[in-house]
């Protein structure tokens, strides 16, 4: 979590040790903070047994992996691009090779979601291409749209209900009794 969340929900917690001192009841301080009530009675405990600063955060669960000077040389070498670093073959940096890029750096193993959370708490974000392929035939598609799509397509159901029984026909299907065919899906009796 960043520093902004963790700022954010232990003002939450400090609204929540106001109105303990208040004498509010658990329900009520859930239902104003949108917190479930068993979550406020763990707060409430804490704030017995610590007060207000039980309540206070106390920072992350565990250090950065890459501290701000890591991350700084990292974003260095990414800045370099793919090619500098042996991807001659696409320019492009994916979550696997900027693993691989942190790994070979620091000597730290890095999941994909743990690259993209990384990534993200240091403002990178995903970038898609700004242009269409170059092989790209907008005609083609278009034709393959109109022709081959409605080929492939389920077709849609009917407005009027069905039945699955070849002896019993729905109620109300809107046939007529005496339309063609009527009669032929019922078997005699």
């Amino acid at each position: 979590m960043s520093d902004a969340g963790r700022e954010r929900r232990e003002r939450v917690r400090m609204r929540a040790a106001v109105w303990f001192a208040e004498g509010r009841a658990n329900a009520w301080v859930a239902g104003e903070l949108r917190v479930g009530v068993r979550q406020v009675e763990k707060w409430r405990q804490a704030w017995r047994h610590g007060g207000v600063e039980a309540l206070r955060s106390k920072g992350p669960h565990r250090r950065a992996r890459l501290d701000q000077a890591a991350f700084a040389r990292l974003e260095a070498e990414l800045n370099r691009g793919p090619a500098a670093h042996g991807y001659a073959d696409d320019q492009r940096w994916t979550l696997g090779r900027i693993a691989v890029l942190i790994h070979r750096l620091f000597g730290i193993d890095y999941t994909l979601p743990g690259v993209s959370l990384l990534l993200r708490r240091n403002g990178w974000s995903v970038q898609v291409p700004g242009r269409r392929a170059v092989q790209r035939d907008d005609a083609a598609i278009e034709a393959w749209k109109r022709e081959v799509w409605p080929q492939v397509e389920a077709p849609r159901a009917t407005w009027a209900p069905g039945s699955v029984s070849r002896t019993r026909r729905v109620k109300g299907s809107g046939r007529r009794e005496d339309a063609p065919g009527a009669g032929a899906d019922t078997a005699p009796r």
